[in-house]
Order: structure tokens, then C-alpha cells, then sequence
């Protein structure tokens, strides 16, 4: 039988960093899984399913109809992200025709809030980000 070679001190220092970042989070450490989460929440169409959560309960097509331009797979997908990560509760009636609903969780309220905050700010200073775009746009065309 063959004897296992210890781990180095640099091995066992990355490993343990490995595992703190698992435990507690860091979306820095680059094989932390904070960092799919946070793609979840922060995709374009994430932030959008979970603002418009925050007014009520949903059905697929309604979620649809307020997310302007998103595609079915995409919600769907979305929407299957966001339920995996504890963030959406799809709730699923045996009616016919059949009948799902779609809600935030307590989690999923805490993160939304959040994100509606960002969403917020940027509705408020659309005219400002507009304008530096603006003057980004005109010196690079002066340079």
C-alpha cells in the first residue's frame, strides 16, 4: 500500500481558504459560490423578477407581461435560479387549466429590497449617467 504524501503548507493554507470562503462568503474569492448567487440576483433579468415580485404573487404569463422584452426561456430560467437559491417560492395549483404562482420567500424579500434600492437610484439618475455618457462619448470622438 502506498503512503499518502502530506499536504504542503501552501496547500493547506489554500484549501482552508477555500473552505472559509464556501462558509462565510467573499464573491472575490474567485470558486466561492456567493459568486452565482450574486449573478442570480444581479442578471438583468434577476433584478427585474425580484422587483416586480416585491409588489405581489405572480403567474408565469403576468411576470412575462411586466418584464418587457424577456424571453419564456429566460424567465424560466430566471426564475428556476432564483427558486434554487431560497429566493422564490413556485407554487403549483392541481386545477385545470393548470396553474402556477410565483412569490418571494422571506429571503428572497430581504434580497429585493435590496436590489430595488439600485434600481431606484438608477431611475433616479438615468439623466445624470445619460449626460456623462454623453461627454465620454464626445471626447473620445475629440481624441
Amino acid at each position: 500500500m502506498a503512503e499518502r504524501k502530506q499536504p504542503g503548507r501552501l496547500a493547506t493554507k489554500v484549501a482552508k481558504a477555500a473552505r472559509e470562503a464556501r462558509e462565510q462568503g467573499n464573491v472575490l474569492v474567485p470558486m466561492c459560490p456567493s459568486r452565482g448567487v450574486l449573478e442570480h440576483v444581479t442578471s438583468r433579468w434577476g433584478v427585474l423578477v425580484l422587483v416586480c415580485l416585491l409588489e405581489d404573487t405572480h403567474r408565469f404569463s403576468e411576470l412575462r407581461r411586466k418584464v418587457g422584452g424577456v424571453s419564456e426561456k429566460m424567465l424560466a430560467q430566471t426564475l428556476h435560479a432564483l427558486e434554487q437559491d431560497g429566493f422564490v417560492l413556485r407554487e403549483a395549483y392541481a386545477v385545470i387549466p393548470p396553474r402556477v404562482d410565483y412569490s418571494l420567500t422571506p429571503l428572497g424579500r430581504e434580497v429585493a429590497e435590496r436590489v430595488e434600492s439600485l434600481v431606484d437610484w438608477i431611475e433616479d439618475n438615468l439623466a445624470r449617467v445619460l449626460e456623462a455618457r454623453g461627454e465620454h462619448a464626445a471626447d473620445k470622438e475629440a481624441s
